[in-house]
């Protein structure tokens, strides 16, 4: 038990170490490069070490552009890694994830309604459509599809988990026909936000938005403690739970929630991003154990690196252009689900 509890630490501290570094990398890519040294000193700057190092453009480039988008590249996949252990942990399966099972769709279909009839209710007025507000019309969006599919796929306590498949395939479409409708009804302006929530970016990140999104995902990541207990319980089923004196019911209900917020803000942040959460989840499960008290922390960090090394991709693969990373992440991790069906076939045959 103490030689698991000290692997457990080490592979924390080295994967947090690693975050930092990728992160410190990634705040110098772009069209105009910028050593890691000199990154390091800039933020050692900005942290409060030597103020002359923030003078001059490499400073103007990685505070202003740079660091918000690496910073909300790894809230965002901190959250969706999360957010996929979290539901594989509540259906106890580890194919459950919010892009696949139609949750992210639900969320995106009502930030496309914010969009587009926040929009249309404002016209004639001199007031924008506040960011503040695509968070939360998200979060209602991803809230209803993780009940609705909650309720779909359990029946007596247990869930099954080709209904919840299937089920997500059902919700997924029908968001996607509703959020296609919405792009049918929008103006041009409306519609380049369509076409950037449907991709996927890390694009439009800016201090106003981090700080908008941050107090959503934080207190997420704040709770990982308290839901592990349960969740490894949920693992040999409810009734077993319940017999161990955990609140079952309570449990599911906050995890729900939280899934809600954390897909919902990612949403509203980054566009729909798909893959983070099924793939990180099962690799730390490989790696480490099954146990939520080190898989929730270590997929939060896996996360962050997946988000942040797809966009360091995004960037330099067609660059001067930029990909939508949205594509990345799909490129990465629809080929580890296929390999992941074809290894636990067994899953989905109930």
């Amino acid at each position: 038990m103490a030689g698991h509890r000290r692997r457990g630490w080490l592979a924390l501290g080295g994967t947090a170490l690693a975050c930092l570094l990728l992160a410190i990398v990634a705040t110098g890519q772009g069209a105009v490069p910028i050593a890691p040294g000199r990154v390091a000193a800039i933020l050692w700057g900005w942290l409060g070490g030597d103020g002359a190092v923030l003078e001059g453009r490499d400073a103007l480039v990685v505070l202003n552009i740079r660091l918000p988008r690496v910073l909300l590249g790894l809230l965002v996949g901190a959250a969706l890694a999360v957010s996929g252990a979290l539901m594989q942990g509540l259906f106890r399966n580890p194919l459950a994830d919010p892009g696949l099972v139609g949750v992210s769709a639900g969320a995106g279909l009502a930030a496309a309604a914010t969009i587009v009839l926040g929009d249309r209710f404002l016209a004639g007025t001199l007031m924008k459509l506040p960011f503040a507000i695509l968070p939360f019309g998200a979060f209602c969006g991803g809230l209803v599809s993780t009940l609705a599919l909650y309720l779909i796929a359990t029946r007596e306590g247990r869930t099954s988990v080709a209904t919840m498949l299937l089920a997500g395939v059902a919700l997924g479409a029908l968001a996607g026909s509703l959020t296609g409708l919405l792009s049918f009804l929008s103006d041009d302006r409306q519609l380049r936000d369509l076409t950037f929530w449907s991709l996927g970016s890390l694009g439009g990140a800016s201090w106003t938005k981090l700080t908008t999104v941050a107090p959503i995902i934080l207190p997420l990541l704040c709770c990982m403690p308290v839901l592990a207990r349960g969740l490894n319980g949920l693992m040999l089923g409810e009734a077993e739970a319940y017999h161990l004196g955990i609140p079952v019911q309570r449990i599911k209900a906050l995890t729900i929630l939280l899934v809600a917020l954390a897909v919902g803000a990612s949403v509203a942040s980054a566009g729909l991003i798909g893959f983070v959460g099924i793939v990180v989840p099962h690799l730390v499960r490989l790696w480490i154990g099954p146990d939520h008290r080190l898989l929730l922390p270590l997929a939060a960090l896996g996360g962050a690196m997946l988000l942040v090394a797809a966009d360091i991709a995004a960037r330099l693969v067609v660059a001067p252009a930029e990909l939508p990373i949205g594509i990345v992440t799909a490129a990465i991790g629809a080929p580890f689900f296929l390999w992941l069906l074809l290894r636990r076939t067994s899953l989905v045959d109930v």
